[in-house]
This record gives structure tokens, sequence and C-alpha cells, in this order.
């Protein structure tokens, strides 16, 4: 086993810098596979939903290995309000989460705005709003809209934005981040 990645870091040394940022999740897919096999780290998603009444506090990785268990309370804790459907909640999306959290030192738990959309839920969506995908990451239970009280929209996007792991979209006019785990991009105000 070499202990340099592809980037030319060893493994040490981005071990060293996920500690001193306290960062839990890898901040690049691409880059960290070997960060992710073996980190010896503790994962753990805080959120509540307004909607439901719903608490979610568990550790959901730990040594290198997602509790499975834990993602299945995640995903049902995720699902769609609206219609009860339940689907896998991508878990890159879930480290995302958690990383940007970590980066906010914020010890309050995030409100879940949306997590999974069934089809039906999303076209009524999108029949009220301009700002619903026709293709919502949503659909494939590969995105968030999360808010805390604690810390504003932009904090917030700029702790997704540091993970360069996936999308993440401002709703300022609705107090919310967007994040997701598809290409590296940003959108709203």
């Amino acid at each position: 086993m070499t202990d340099t990645t592809a980037g030319g870091l060893t493994r040490r040394g981005l071990l060293g810098a996920f500690a001193a940022t306290f960062v839990t999740a890898a901040p690049t897919y691409a880059n960290a596979a070997g960060f992710l096999r073996g980190a010896g780290d503790i994962r753990r998603l805080r959120m509540y939903s307004g909607r439901t009444g719903e608490k979610i506090d568990m550790i959901y990785w730990i040594e290198g290995e997602y509790i499975s268990e834990s993602l299945k309370q995640i995903n049902y804790f995720m699902r769609d309000w609206r219609t009860n459907d339940v689907k896998s909640i991508d878990a890159r999306t879930v480290d995302i989460m958690t990383a940007a959290h970590n980066l906010m030192d914020c010890s309050e738990p995030y409100m879940l705005v949306s997590g999974y959309r069934s089809p039906k839920t999303n076209a009524m969506l999108r029949a009220r709003s301009s700002g619903v995908a026709k293709n919502s990451r949503h659909l494939r239970g590969e995105a968030a809209d999360l808010h805390l009280n604690s810390r504003s929209v932009n904090q917030m996007a700029r702790a997704a934005q540091a993970c360069r792991a996936g999308g993440v979209g401002r709703y300022s006019g609705s107090s919310f981040v967007h994040m997701d785990c598809g290409p590296v991009r940003t959108w709203g105000s």
C-alpha cells in the first residue's frame, strides 16, 4: 500500500489537514478514496423536521464503514413527508451535509426543509414555483434543502462550497441552502 495520493499529498498529510479543520467527510470524492477507506473517523448527523416534528441524532459512519441501519433511518427521516415515500438517500449527500455542518462549528441541528421528493410532489412544487427543477436531484435521493437559525444562508452555502463535492444553491428569500452530490456548481443569492 502506498502512502501517497494521486495529487502528491501523503495520506498522513491529508489526514492531518482534515483533523485540523474538523472535517469528517471528504471534500472531493475522486481525490479522497484513500481517506474514506480507513480514516478512522466518526460521522454524526443531527436534524429535525419542522413538517413532521421528528428528530434524528445519529452516528452513521465509524472507522471507515457506513452503518446500514443508521442509513435506513436517515432514508426514512428524509422521506417525502407529503406522500410518505422513502428512497435511499445517497451517502455522499449525507457526508456533504455533515462536513458543511462541522465546518460551521455549529451545535444546532439542521432543520430539514426538503429531502427526497416523489415525482408527484416535485410536479406539484414545479407548478407552484419556477425554482423547482424538472429533473431535481431530490427525485434521486441526492439532495437536501437545509436551514439553520444560527447561521446565514451565505455562511451555510460557503461551508457547503468548501467541501467542493456537489451542488450548492442559495435560497435567501426562503432561508435555506440546497446541498447535493451532483457536479460541483453553485446558484442563487
